[in-house]
């Protein structure tokens, strides 16, 4: 049965080895945020050879658009998107260093054989959260793209955010093993 890690940012390729599907994770540190059209402009810069707004090098980027903050709060709900939309671009920024992403649903092969080659893992969200997710963001600053509204990548302060492991650096996928296991039944 899986146990609940708990690991902080940025994250090492040591760290990274003793995460496997299904374990449930809490996160503590920095993440940044990130959707689509965010993920084109970084894989323009980087076609450019010009600097990200961040050192990508060991972090999570998390794939929402969070809700505005309430009063005293510094983000509003915080749900994960689904993957699938930034599965053109995540090879590009796991080379890069990227070594987290967290969202929902599926991940293409192409992402999948990156964190394998690369080491980075892929984290699972509970969708319908958000809520639940924004109270264990601390912090929350818009540090590139502010003109995307939702979706301008933001430096988040995180304290025991929870996510499971949905894909591992060693190719296993959380989803295609569920299926086994159910199609065994």
């Amino acid at each position: 049965m899986a146990h609940e890690k708990k690991i902080s940012t940025p994250l090492i390729d040591e760290a990274l080895k003793n995460l496997h599907i299904g374990d449930k994770l809490l996160i503590t540190g920095v993440i940044y945020t990130g959707r689509d059209a965010a993920h084109k402009r970084l894989i323009e810069l980087i076609d450019q050879g010009k600097e990200l707004p961040f050192d990508i090098k060991g972090q999570i980027i998390y794939f929402v658009g969070p809700a505005p903050a309430k009063p005293g709060r510094p983000i509003g709900s915080a749900g994960p998107t689904t993957s699938y939309r930034m599965d053109a671009y995540s090879p590009k920024l796991i080379e890069r260093g990227l070594k987290g992403m967290i969202g929902k649903g599926m991940r293409s092969q192409e992402v999948k054989d990156a964190m394998v080659k690369y080491k980075a893992v892929y984290l699972g969200a509970t969708g319908g959260a958000g809520a639940l997710i924004a109270k264990s963001i601390k912090k929350a600053e818009i540090i590139a793209y502010e003109d995307l509204g939702p979706e301008a990548i933001r430096r988040l302060e995180v304290e025991a955010f929870p996510a499971v492991v949905i894909n591992d650096i060693y190719g296993k996928d959380l989803y295609a093993e569920g299926v086994k296991q159910y199609a065994q039944g």
